[in-house]
């Protein structure tokens, strides 16, 4: 019974290190997009205060994820995640391919993505249901 919760204790504490790093990953990119905001809108065909507002949206969803890690449980995390990061497949696969085809919307497809989702996923945290 205890190697039972000894392996499930293992398993959430590297599933928090996996929140850890993706809201850190989010905090990061966020960072990148204040800094270079105009060389990065630049390379992705959207204005700099897109990026600026993207870079900041980031950034309280990312501090959001990681300060929400102890008080939410794993499961909640891992479904929003998941959610999370399929958008951001699509979002990714939709801007590619209308860059592909010519468009000069892919950018914005996907900064907008980057804008909206990260304030959508701090605030379902927000209203989840706290840990046990």
């Amino acid at each position: 019974m205890s190697q039972t919760r000894n392996v499930t204790s293992a398993a959430a504490g590297f599933r928090r290190t996996g929140i850890i790093g993706d809201g850190a990953f989010k905090v990061l990119l966020g960072a990148a997009f204040l800094v270079g905001a105009v060389w990065l809108g630049r390379l992705l065909g959207v204005p700099a205060w897109l990026m600026l507002v993207s870079g900041a949206a980031l950034l309280v969803g990312g501090g959001i994820e990681i300060k929400y890690m102890r008080r939410r449980m794993v499961r909640t995390y891992m479904r929003l995640m998941v959610a999370y990061d399929s958008g951001w497949v699509l979002a990714t696969f939709a801007g590619v391919l209308m860059a592909r085809r010519g468009g000069s919307a892919g950018g914005e497809v996907w900064v907008g993505y980057q804008t909206a989702a990260p304030l959508v996923l701090a605030a379902l945290l927000v209203a989840a249901a706290p840990s046990r």
